[in-house]
């Protein structure tokens, strides 16, 4: 097989790098066709936040002139300096079934690491773990929620063959309005609050810009320990929230202030999936944007993207108030029936034993990789 390895440059080639996924998950009825729009903008490596910090690089490979693979190359040198490794990241991973195929690009990216004088091959990271990231490796038959991934069952055997080993596994639980919201959910609750009452409420969205520095705040205390960590930068942050704002339901995104000061906030997000797995052209024109404004009241599931607490606020049981607020006010203020907590790490012990208080049921499994490159 005559395969050729070639650099993404221009915005034209950038768009068929994002469009080469159709190509991989047609007719597969679980797979959801991200916006067009959004792919090109977290790509873009002149205007994207995420590559002041970082690089990156893009490629295709070909075939008798027809792209049967993609791949990026990301050194994120925020996330080296903060961990004080030599790791370099895959991203962005789509290809056939064919290890001739997938061996290219993997060596395209290893070679790119190693000219950086990286030690290590991580991933896929889409482009960091502030996105989506991990290989999904069990549950195929089912779509997953926003801002998670999915992939075909084969590309483990491609990742595998090449000699990439385990590096992490991320959990997705998934809640059911039956039996998340629990009796013994709701006694916790009350429990801490009656130790030391605290407010919980929801996101002030006429005040969206301080509120979000307030989150950003929150987030970067909090999750400062935890693997694989990387803070926000400010202009990273803005960004986000800025991508977001159009699918913020405020009493889904709650903030805990305890004497008037913010200790913690819980993040979830309706699953707009349930929209966008019936817009296959990925694109919001001419009415995509209007199947996505006119479908929010409809839709039936959530996911639970983060919770945090301030480092000396936490193991005071605050988490489990903002879980039990955030459940109750998707059910029974938004008519949500079921949801999803998602990711938290294998070793998170904190984390998994707040997914059994919320009855949770393990149902997804996200692998990040690992390839040694001396």
């Amino acid at each position: 097989m005559n395969i050729t390895i070639k650099e993404v440059k221009t915005k034209k080639e950038l768009k068929t790098f994002v469009k080469f996924a159709w190509k991989i998950y047609e007719g597969n009825p679980n797979w959801v066709p991200p916006l067009i729009i959004d792919k090109l903008s977290i790509l873009d490596k002149e205007k994207h936040p995420f590559y002041k910090t970082s690089e990156a690089e893009f490629f295709v490979a070909e075939k008798d002139g027809e792209i049967v693979g993609r791949i990026a190359a990301i050194e994120n040198k925020f996330y080296n300096e903060i961990h004080n490794e030599k790791t370099g990241f895959f991203g962005f991973f789509e290809c056939i079934d064919n290890q001739e195929v997938a061996n290219k690009l993997f060596d395209t990216v290893t070679s790119w690491l190693k000219k950086r004088n990286l030690d290590t091959m991580s991933g896929p990271m889409n482009p960091s773990t502030n996105y989506e990231l991990g290989m999904l490796i069990n549950a195929f038959d089912q779509p997953p929620q926003i801002m998670m991934s999915y992939n075909p069952e084969y590309y483990l055997n491609l990742c595998e063959s090449y000699g990439m080993k385990k590096s992490k596994d991320l959990f997705a639980y998934y809640l059911k309005e039956e039996t998340t919201l629990s009796d013994k959910l709701k006694r916790v609750a009350e429990i801490v609050q009656k130790r030391r009452p605290f407010v919980v409420r929801p996101i002030n969205m006429k005040d969206f810009d301080n509120e979000v520095k307030r989150v950003k705040e929150i987030y970067n205390d909090a999750w400062s320990k935890n693997w694989g960590f990387v803070p926000y930068t400010n202009e990273e942050f803005d960004h986000l929230a800025k991508d977001l704002k159009l699918i913020i339901n405020p009493d889904l995104v709650l903030i805990a202030e305890l004497d008037g000061k913010p200790i913690g906030f819980a993040l979830s997000l309706p699953n707009i999936n349930e929209i966008l797995i019936k817009n296959p052209s990925g694109r919001l024109l001419p009415t995509g944007v209007f199947k996505l404004l006119l479908g929010k009241k409809k839709i039936k599931t959530c996911r639970i993207i983060t919770l945090g607490i301030k480092k000396e606020y936490q193991k005071h049981g605050y988490d489990s108030v903002l879980y039990y607020e955030t459940w109750r006010r998707a059910t029974q203020k938004n008519n949500i029936i079921a949801g999803e907590a998602s990711w938290i790490l294998e070793d998170n012990e904190m984390m998994v034993k707040s997914a059994s208080l919320l009855n949770g049921d393990l149902y997804k499994k996200y692998r990040i990789y690992e390839f040694p490159l001396n």
